[in-house]
């Protein structure tokens, strides 16, 4: 289901920043797609991860899937009217604007379903390795769909004529039915919170177990900030053009940085992290800011796409932390809470460093936005270095709990 879905909507968000760039030639309009899923993402979070831990999880993640397959065949139906002549780029690109804040809501609900569902289908000893191969499988779905969504870009010259956006939409959709096809064969699983409550408790509880678990709340404002100002693949439709890439090599670029995770991810399966998790864990993002400031600066493709690969290979190592330690110190009962503030902090954080890079992009030029926000990333580990002592004692064993907690 992950990897399916995951494919899906990686090739759904390429085609769509390219359509939209194709259309508007704006960097900020790349800038407010990023802004149009991260407020409804983040509102929904707010409601959502009390909404999924007193309701059955499978079941909720199959009806999610359902609204993302209604979504596809909507930008689909779009795109042939816009071909057509029936609409115009400006409705155009509001209809857009109009699917991916849909988006949002629906990615609010499906990451605490899909997270909690996890955490009560795989014993707790085997957090570690399972999150590891969650994770490959999410970052094979990140790389398989802009790559996929390149070639059809390039197969159907979309960068000349938009007059087959269709057939690259519709093949999403199929792609989705897969996913709903996988979900259905989990079986059911028991609603852990059967006492309901009131939803602002619910809220609050969920906040305060996050905001007092300092090696939580730490691994959670790392990533968050990171990515924030690391946000640099949202300009790649521009860095196209700067850089003379045709559209497969636009592509790789997009897929680059899953393709580095999952080296990683695939890396730590048979190597684990064991030794000084939390150090490695601050380097690792340090260098993640260091590739997105050498990626700003490069003039041609190959360059371009090491250091993508690099900021992939950094992250991988995050992902692995920062979601196994989610998965052993989150209570059962309280897992779609927590995954909620975790999509607020981390999820989220994509969309609006995607409008955080369009908008400086729009201010300072795409380069020196890049470059601004690499360093910024830099900037953000040392002060959690200094702010959270926890994270540098940080212990991955399922038996014991980190200092700071």
């Amino acid at each position: 289901m992950r990897l399916c879905l995951i494919l899906a909507l990686n090739m759904q968000f390429t085609i769509i920043n390219f359509w939209v760039y194709q259309l508007t030639h704006d960097v900020w309009a790349l800038g407010k797609l990023g802004l149009w899923e991260a407020v409804p993402a983040v509102g929904c979070s707010l409601f959502s991860g009390h909404f999924v831990d007193q309701r059955e999880k499978k079941g909720l993640l199959l009806q999610c899937i359902i609204g993302y397959l209604f979504l596809s065949a909507f930008f689909a139906f779009t795109s042939m009217q816009n071909a057509n002549g029936h609409f115009t780029t400006s409705l155009t690109e509001n209809l857009i604007y109009l699917g991916v804040f849909i988006g949002g809501v629906l990615r609010a609900f499906l990451s605490p379903s899909a997270f909690a569902l996890m955490g009560m289908l795989v014993p707790r000893t085997e957090y570690p390795n399972a999150t590891t191969w969650s994770s490959t499988a999410w970052q094979t779905g990140a790389v398989a769909g802009p790559l996929i969504a390149g070639l059809l870009i390039a197969f159907t010259h979309l960068d000349v004529n938009l007059h087959y956006l269709d057939v690259s939409l519709w093949s999403v959709f199929v792609i989705q039915i897969i996913a709903a096809v996988a979900v259905m064969r989990i079986p059911k699983q028991p609603i852990l919170q059967k006492q309901k409550e009131p939803i602002l408790k619910s809220l609050k509880e969920g906040l305060n177990f996050v905001f007092k678990t300092q090696i939580v709340l730490a691994a959670l404002s790392l990533d968050m900030f990171a990515v924030l100002f690391g946000g640099a693949i949202a300009l790649l439709p521009a860095y196209k053009e700067i850089l003379n890439a045709n559209g497969f090599q636009y592509g790789m670029m997009q897929a680059a940085p899953g393709i580095g995770s999952i080296i990683t991810l695939f890396t730590l399966s048979v190597l684990p992290i064991k030794n000084n998790p939390g150090r490695k864990l601050l380097i690792c993002i340090a260098g993640f800011g260091v590739s997105t400031i050498i990626f700003g600066l490069s003039t041609g493709f190959p360059l371009a796409f090491a250091m993508l690969l690099l900021t992939g290979m950094f992250d991988g190592v995050s992902v692995v932390i920062r979601g196994t330690i989610l998965q052993l110190f989150t209570p059962d009962e309280m897992r779609g809470r927590v995954s909620a503030v975790n999509t607020m902090f981390i999820s989220s954080s994509n969309e609006i460093g995607r409008a955080e890079s369009g908008l400086t992009a729009k201010w300072m030029g795409t380069v020196p936005a890049v470059i601004f926000g690499g360093i910024m990333t830099i900037v953000v580990v040392i002060v959690t270095y200094f702010a959270a002592p926890a994270i540098r004692t940080l212990n991955l064993s399922a038996s014991e709990k980190p200092e700071g907690t």
